[in-house]
C-alpha cells in the first residue's frame, strides 16, 4: 500500500506539469505514458472506491502537494479529463502531441480499454461556457444584475459540492472541501460566490445543470423532495463556513449590499437571526449626542456602523418579505422593552429605529 500511496502522489505533479511550459518537449511517447498513468489512477479509483479508510489515506497523500491542495480521492476517477483539458488549453503542447491526444481521447476505445464517455461532453460544455462568458464580458452586452462569471462560479461550486457529497457521503468531508476551496479565494470574492450560491439555491437553479433534472428523474414528487433536502444540506454547509467565524460573518455583512442581505435573510432563517444579532451588537455601540442631536459612535474601533447605515439596514429588512418584516419589528420591540420601553426620541436607539422603520 505504501507503494500505491507513493504513486498517487505523482498525480499532482503530473497535473502541474500539464499546465506548464514543460510540455513543449513532449512527444507522442511521453503523451502516451501520461495517459497511461491516468488510466492507472482510474483503476485505483475503481478498486478502492468502496473502502472509505483507503479514501482518506490516499486523499491525505494527494493533498501534500502545494500546487493542488484541493485534490481528493474522487479526483482519481476524473484525472483523464483533468489531464486532457489541461493539455488542450496549454498552447505549449506541440501540434503532433495535441493531435495524438485528441485521437486517444475521442476515438472509440480499442478492445480491453476502458472507455471514457464523459470526456467529449465535458469538453463541449466547457468550451460552450467559455464562449458564453466571453460574450457577456463585452461591455456592450453586459446585462444588469450579478455578473455572469460570478453566477458561473457559484453554479460550479454547488455542482462540485454535490459531487463531493455523492462521492464522500459525509458532511464533514464536504465541509472540509468547501473550506479549502473558499480559502483559496480573496475574501471579497468568496463572499460574492457564497451569496450567489445561496441565491441560486432559492431560485431553483443551484442544484441542477441544464437538462439534469429531467434526466435523473427529480421532476417527480419524490425526486423534487429529495432535491429540496439536498439543497437544504448544501445551504447548511455554506452557512457552516459563513457563520462558523464571527469576524468572517461580520465582514460578509459589511461587504454585501443591504438589499442582497435582506433577500437572503428573507429566505434563510439562520441568516436572518444571525444578521439581527449582529445589528443588535452594532447598534449597542451608538450613543446619543444632545449637542449634535443625533446618534454617534461611542467607540470608533467597536462601532462598525453609523446611525444612518444602521437605520438603512433595518429599513431594508422591513421592506422584505412579510415574515422578515414581522421578525425585524418584533426584535426591535423586544430590544426597546429591554432598554426601558421609552417612547421618546434620544433615549433609546431601538425606540428611534422603530419610529424610523
Amino acid at each position: 500500500m505504501e507503494v500505491v500511496k507513493g504513486q498517487v502522489e505523482q498525480l499532482p505533479v503530473l497535473l502541474a506539469v500539464s499546465r506548464s511550459a514543460l510540455v513543449r518537449d513532449w512527444d507522442s511517447l511521453t503523451l502516451d505514458r501520461a495517459l497511461e498513468w491516468t488510466r492507472y489512477f482510474q483503476h485505483l479509483y475503481d478498486r478502492f472506491r468502496a473502502r472509505p479508510q483507503l479514501w482518506k489515506a490516499l486523499t491525505r497523500r494527494l493533498r501534500r502537494s502545494q500546487a493542488y491542495p484541493l485534490l481528493s480521492f474522487p479526483t482519481l476517477g476524473r484525472c483523464t479529463q483533468l489531464l486532457g483539458l489541461a493539455l488542450l488549453e496549454n498552447r505549449a503542447l506541440p501540434p503532433a502531441a495535441c493531435r495524438r491526444l485528441l485521437r486517444n481521447l475521442l476515438q472509440p476505445p480499442s478492445a480491453g480499454t476502458r472507455p471514457d464517455p464523459g470526456f467529449p461532453e465535458v469538453l463541449v460544455r466547457r468550451k460552450a461556457a467559455a464562449c458564453l462568458l466571453a460574450l457577456y464580458r463585452r461591455p456592450s452586452r453586459s446585462p444588469p444584475g450579478p455578473e455572469p462569471q460570478l453566477q458561473a462560479e457559484a453554479q460550479l461550486l454547488l455542482s462540485r459540492l454535490r459531487e463531493e457529497g455523492q462521492e464522500v457521503g459525509e458532511a464533514a468531508g464536504q465541509l472540509h472541501w468547501l473550506c479549502s476551496v473558499l480559502e483559496q479565494l480573496p475574501q471579497p470574492r468568496a463572499f460574492e460566490v457564497v451569496a450567489a450560491a445561496l441565491a441560486l439555491l432559492k431560485q431553483g437553479r443551484g442544484t441542477e445543470q441544464a437538462g439534469d433534472r429531467d434526466r435523473d428523474g427529480s421532476s417527480s414528487p419524490d425526486g423534487y423532495q429529495a432535491s429540496a433536502v439536498g439543497d437544504e444540506c448544501t445551504a447548511g454547509l455554506l452557512f457552516s463556513w459563513l457563520l462558523g467565524n464571527q469576524e468572517r460573518f461580520s465582514a460578509f455583512c459589511l461587504y454585501l449590499p443591504y438589499s442582497h442581505l435582506a433577500f437572503l435573510a428573507g429566505h434563510y432563517s439562520q441568516l436572518s437571526r444571525s444578521y439581527l444579532d449582529l445589528l443588535t451588537g452594532w447598534g449597542s455601540h451608538l450613543i446619543y449626542d444632545p449637542l449634535q442631536g443625533r446618534w454617534v459612535k461611542s467607540c470608533l474601533d467597536k462601532a462598525e456602523l453609523s446611525w444612518e447605515e444602521l437605520r438603512e439596514r433595518f429599513i431594508c429588512l422591513c421592506q422584505g418579505s412579510t415574515l422578515l418584516k414581522e421578525e425585524t419589528q418584533a426584535a426591535l420591540q423586544l430590544l426597546r422593552t429591554q432598554d426601558g420601553d421609552f417612547k421618546v426620541c434620544g433615549l433609546s436607539v431601538w425606540t428611534d429605529l422603530l419610529m424610523e422603520v
